[in-house]
């Protein structure tokens, strides 16, 4: 089922996202959702708190990226309370947008490299260091578990610019082609 998208503004956003164990109600069915739902928006990866649903989940498709780096074109997983335990390397720009923050794209500096450990959807335990685009998607969404947003990433100066668009998101100013959850609209 395709599910909306949570909008900027939205408090669940700003939350940090709670442990899950393998007893969690209808998980196996949550992550089909995220999957249709992030496909459906043309998004690589989407976090659940985008979905409503305060735990710490990932799904991430980075084959939209090959072409900048081809081990990305097989890089499908699923994320289970995630934790990053090292992030290293030069920090590298790198053009980043959001389902929940639609219409807005910006650079974002992020360290290159990072190591996480997490679950994966038959919980089996990984812990992985990951580099480039890989590294960076994971940063993206595991941001999300932690109640931030890429917009939190930027200078005040660039925050500010973008004050009108962020308020035009608050109030379901915005025009996308998948269904979204905003603060103070009843779409």
């Amino acid at each position: 089922m395709i599910l909306p998208i949570v909008a900027y503004g939205q408090p669940i956003l700003r939350k940090i996202a709670q442990d899950i164990d393998k007893d969690y109600p209808d998980l196996k069915k949550i992550i089909a959702d995220m999957w249709e739902t992030m496909y459906f928006s043309h998004g690589v990866g989407l976090a659940a708190p985008q979905i409503n649903k305060s735990i710490r989940l990932i799904v991430i498709d980075a084959a939209p990226y090959g072409d900048e780096d081809e081990r990305a074109k097989n890089f499908k997983k699923v994320f289970l309370n995630p934790k990053i335990i090292r992030e290293e390397g030069e920090e590298w720009a790198f053009n980043e947008g959001c389902l929940s923050v639609p219409e807005i794209r910006e650079d974002v500096y992020r360290k290159s490299t990072l190591t996480i450990q997490y679950y994966d959807e038959n919980w089996n335990f990984f812990e992985e260091t990951y580099d480039g685009v890989m590294a960076r998607v994971i940063q993206h969404e595991y941001d999300h578990l932690q109640g931030m947003l890429f917009v939190d990433r930027l200078s005040s100066l660039r925050k500010m610019m973008l004050k009108r668009r962020l308020n035009d998101i608050l109030m379901g100013k915005v025009h996308t082609d998948y269904r979204m959850l905003f603060v103070n609209s009843k779409r």
